[in-house]
């Protein structure tokens, strides 16, 4: 007989003990059968990065009377992902969640983003996935007051379910529950960093740097992530991992190549 709850991934990128996923955890178990693979360390801005050079270890930290099956893992967000797909789970899991991230991951940041990229990998495995994010970097952000926000958009996922390719990039903006005017569906606003690094020296004379930067938003749309999160709005961004530039290929096929 098929389980009536629906089977959901969590993970993230900020460690399983980070107050972030703590949170999201909370979420899902209301929701259904909850599995975590996440990293035993920090591995923010690690991208669609895998292991491939190292060994994995993969740790079960719950007991068996738990409620809930928790693993932490040696390596990236995508491989926690990759772990759970093929050595964990006993079949698909019907959402991966991914998240709740201690910081935004709106425009640009989602290219260097670990809680995208597990969330993509899952895409990749044919998974329904969200990566959910908050504008607070401080690692006791108040993540209760946008609980019943995740629980409502996953919900909707799990109901009306994604087209296949797309995972949706959720980022919420740093307000009390009451004063979020609501959820947009938003484009990925076009913004960059201004980057510099900070050269420095060791006492004994090497030199070491580090990687300092202005985030810069030159898009005015009303329509874009950036927004949405200015003016007290959730953002909602359905992503795609499909990375070609199909408005590009007319173009490219009048480039004289084959002569």
């Amino acid at each position: 007989m098929k389980n009536e709850k629906p089977l959901i991934l969590v993970t993230n990128d900020d460690g399983i003990l980070a107050p972030g996923i703590r949170a999201l955890i909370s979420v899902m178990e209301t929701i259904g059968e909850v599995v975590v693979v996440a990293p035993d360390k920090p591995q923010s801005a690690m991208g669609h990065a895998i292991t491939i050079n190292n060994t994995l270890f993969l740790d079960k930290i719950s007991k068996e009377e738990d409620p809930i099956t928790e693993y932490s893992c040696s390596g990236t967000p995508v491989d926690c992902v990759k772990l759970a797909v093929n050595e964990i789970l006993k079949r698909k899991p019907d959402l991966c969640v991914s998240g709740i991230n201690h910081g935004t991951n709106s425009s640009i940041n989602v290219i260097y983003s670990g809680t995208m990229s597990a969330a993509v990998e899952a895409g990749i495995e044919g998974i329904q996935a969200i990566g959910f994010s908050l504008l607070d970097f401080d690692w006791n952000a108040d993540f209760e007051q946008i609980k019943s926000f995740v629980k409502k958009i996953t919900l909707e996922t799990l109901k009306n379910k994604l087209p296949p390719g797309v995972v949706l990039n959720v980022n919420f903006p740093k307000l009390k529950e009451e004063e979020i005017k609501g959820i947009k569906i938003c484009r990925q606003a076009k913004a960059y960093y201004a980057q510099k690094f900070d050269k420095r020296q060791t006492p004994h004379g090497k030199d070491y740097y580090w990687l300092t930067g202005k985030f810069t938003n030159e898009d005015q749309g009303e329509d874009t992530d950036e927004w949405a999160l200015e003016n007290g709005y959730i953002s909602v961004v359905p992503v795609q991992f499909d990375l070609t530039a199909h408005h590009s290929m007319q173009l490219l096929n009048t480039w004289n190549l084959n002569e």
